[in-house]
């Protein structure tokens, strides 16, 4: 069985923040990944995580305001400067959580230009943190209209072209599937790029149950090929978290 994480924007979204952490550790999750800490002191954070025996996965570059927001800036031509304040403020929590990953977030952008401001920041990114995993993710442009990294090939290429150590793929399945209606083509494809998996069932981004994505093989699937990453689930759920956790060991015995 993969090892799964919890993402607490996501999931017991019926508790308080801080509260979320016991409420995963109950659940059974030993890892929690969270999209964006910084309305709360890493220092309290990390006592959620020892207090409950977590560890933090992932969490993401900050654009300024989510809600309405810009999401991200490392593709926005012109945007370089605010990209790299916010990443070193990223990079002194991902340190102080000792979050296994950091994801940076591309922004809504398009062409020549963007493709280049995001490598160029990726490198620079890759060279300032060395010792830290980053990770890139394609979005579909029908959650996140104009998202400039939306393709997989897309973010193998750049990958590539970075060139650094320290920068792989964060493989969401809802997405994949969303992008091109072939989750498990675009795993074959791109799996040994891979960093973190985050899951949600499609259609419709609720638990990872029922629908076109059959999660049970793909798991039993992860262990046979020695995937030693976090399976996350990252999906709206449909009542009480509690109640739909059940894609935990559903069809795993």
């Amino acid at each position: 069985m993969p090892r799964f994480a919890a993402n607490l924007s996501f999931l017991f979204r019926e508790l308080p923040f801080l509260d979320r952490f016991q409420a995963a550790a109950e659940a059974g999750f030993t890892a929690v990944e969270v999209l964006f800490p910084y309305d709360d002191a890493a220092s309290e954070i990390t006592r959620r995580l020892t207090m409950n025996g977590l560890t933090m996965v992932l969490i993401n570059t900050p654009p300024p305001n989510w809600t309405g927001g810009e999401r991200g800036f490392a593709a926005l031509p012109g945007g370089s400067d605010r990209f790299r304040h916010d990443f070193k403020r990223a990079l002194r929590f991902a340190q102080a959580l000792r979050a296994n990953h950091l994801h940076i977030m591309a922004g809504k952008a398009k062409g020549l230009v963007a493709r280049k401001t995001f490598i160029d920041n990726l490198k620079w990114a890759c060279e300032q943190a060395p010792e830290q995993s980053l990770t890139i993710e394609p979005i579909n442009h029908t959650d996140m209209p104009d998202y400039f990294l939306h393709g997989f090939d897309q973010a193998a290429e750049i990958i590539a072209e970075v060139d650094a150590p320290n920068l792989g793929l964060q493989f969401d399945a809802y997405h994949a599937q969303m992008i091109t209606g072939d989750m498990l083509g675009q795993w074959e494809a791109h799996k040994h790029l891979v960093r973190h998996i985050q899951v949600g069932g499609y259609p419709g981004r609720n638990e990872p149950i029922q629908g076109e994505i059959d999660y049970p093989a793909w798991f039993r699937q992860l262990d046979a090929e020695g995937y030693k990453g976090f399976v996350s689930g990252e999906y709206h759920p449909t009542a009480q978290t509690d109640a739909g956790l059940i894609w935990l060991t559903d069809g795993l015995e």
